[in-house]
């Protein structure tokens, strides 16, 4: 039986370490921290539970075709349930946007916009799809080795029906006059850590997704993922090593022979890499010579995702909470976004994102209590904001005030029995993002399907990558995808070799 080592037991890792069990192979996942997830990590304290990282459960068939391939039943391992409202859109000065996924309540919604905006709505819907149909069988399900995998006429032609030269925010904006609306389909290209205003304009599928195949929750949140995967993973006969970071890959003759821990050598046939993969070319390859084009500083000179501010409050107060998601958008969110991007500055007047998972599962917070998860998309730390104690304070105050005036947390500060922050700092060191860049390489033209990092490596034999700096790219269904190529791009090698 061959062996093989899965490094990082994230989202992608887990998912790609469950294929390769059941393909036969004699897996072991090495995970430097103390428990599984990666950035799909838990904080459990004094009876309150959070979600650390991703919480939008969206394209719930990705979740469960992990389990499904290996002959589980994913409802054992991941039970689901629609969420209705999706989202609940807040804007100051102007009423709120209860966005949903049901046909009847979204037309009533948008037709007391206006017919004009019901009839823009429907279009981009259509339009949309048709470019996601597209992506989906051409770029995203298929993974790039070499330049003609990529540069054949049926992907060019492929990638000329995309028309993807636009930004986001522009091509939303053929379809929909109201601003609201605008920005309610603009916002989303902030899963993956990219600004709607320079972004490439087929991000804007991400609204298109949650619309038609709408927001679901998994008990227990969405550390029941991590967790699901590793418990199938075990029952397949794989074996996880937790508190073992991976030093280095080993490599001889241009090939991935195994990894160095505290321990030693530890060898095998196959390495897949779930390190965020700007880390991994530094760190775990520290010969540059073995990474082909990706020097320290080709590495500093890649574009990052921004980063994130979250604040985690355990409440001793329940609060009339009619949304699980609600995003809470600046004033000018074009200033926002630009503070964020392109000044490389903590915005004055954040938008931000609350999303209260007690008001949904009880078991998520003590009785009476609640459990509320706060995020702000901020710059990654290579733009210069220094996250020293007096900064991060000052952001803190500014988010709850903001919280205060504009939510029903009117009273927020008075009911706080637990807090727990992270900044870009924690997401660097906690889990080696680059950067403290939560969605790793920015998704950008230059950036994205053959110019994004390959799952098999370049550069040495036996070595595949997969996670959010890796082709497809960021979001949970993305990187899940990527595990998926990442193990199918093994098994085509292996079967050669056969």
């Amino acid at each position: 039986m061959k062996k093989v080592i899965v490094i990082g037991a994230g989202a992608a890792g887990l998912a790609a370490a469950i294929r390769l069990q059941h393909e036969g192979y004699n897996v072991h996942l090495y995970e430097k921290n103390e428990q599984v997830g990666g950035k799909m990590y838990q904080i459990k304290e004094q009876g309150f539970t959070f979600d650390v990282g991703p919480t939008i459960v969206m394209m719930p068939e990705i979740y469960r075709e992990v389990f499904e391939q290996c002959g589980k039943d994913p409802d054992q391992y991941i039970p689901m349930k629609k969420v209705d409202p999706m989202l609940s859109l807040n804007f100051p000065n102007e009423e709120t946007l209860n966005m949903s996924s049901d046909l009847v309540s979204l037309t009533s919604l948008l037709e007391g916009i206006s017919e004009e905006d019901m009839q823009g709505y429907l279009e981009y819907l259509a339009s949309i799809y048709k470019r996601y149909q597209i992506a989906k069988k051409a770029f995203i399900m298929k993974s790039f080795r070499s330049f003609w995998d990529f540069y054949n006429p049926r992907s060019l032609i492929d990638g000329f029906r995309l028309h993807t030269f636009n930004d986001a925010y522009s091509s939303i904006s053929k379809f929909v006059k109201d601003e609201r609306l605008r920005k309610a389909l603009a916002f989303q290209t902030l899963y993956i850590g990219v600004s709607p205003y320079n972004g490439p304009s087929l991000y804007t599928i991400i609204p298109m997704i949650e619309l038609i195949y709408g927001i679901w929750f998994i008990e227990g949140g969405m550390y029941t993922l991590a967790t699901g995967m590793a418990k199938a993973f075990e029952e397949l006969g794989g074996t996880i090593h937790l508190n073992t970071p991976v030093k280095e890959i080993i490599i001889e003759n241009k090939q991935a022979t195994g990894i160095r821990t505290e321990e030693g050598i530890i060898p095998s046939d196959y390495v897949v890499c779930n390190a965020d993969f700007p880390y991994a070319m530094k760190s775990l390859l520290p010969d540059e010579k073995t990474r082909g084009k990706y020097t320290d500083k080709k590495i500093d000179k890649l574009d990052y995702s921004c980063s994130c501010f979250i604040l985690y409050l355990g409440l001793d107060k329940k609060y009339p909470v009619d949304s699980l998601h609600t995003i809470r958008f600046a004033e000018d969110f074009e200033k926002n976004i630009n503070d964020i991007f392109e000044d490389g500055k903590l915005p004055d007047d954040p938008s931000f994102y609350i999303y209260v998972p007690s008001s949904i599962d009880e078991s998520l917070a003590p009785e009476g209590h609640e459990g509320v998860y706060i995020l702000v998309p901020v710059p990654e730390l290579s733009q210069g904001v220094d996250w020293n104690e007096s900064t991060t304070q000052a952001f803190r105050q500014n988010v709850l005030d903001l919280v205060k005036k504009e939510t029903i947390f009117s009273d927020i500060e008075e009911h706080i029995v637990y807090e727990s922050v992270y900044t870009p700092k924690e997401f660097k060191q906690n889990f080696n993002a680059y950067n403290g860049a939560t969605f790793g390489l920015k998704p950008t033209l230059k950036q994205s399907n053959y110019y994004r990092p390959h799952n098999k490596f370049d550069y040495a034999d036996n070595l595949y990558f997969c996670g959010s700096s890796t082709h497809p790219g960021a979001g949970v269904p993305i990187v899940l995808t990527s595990a998926k190529l990442a193990a199918e791009e093994l098994l085509k090698d292996d079967k050669k070799k056969r």
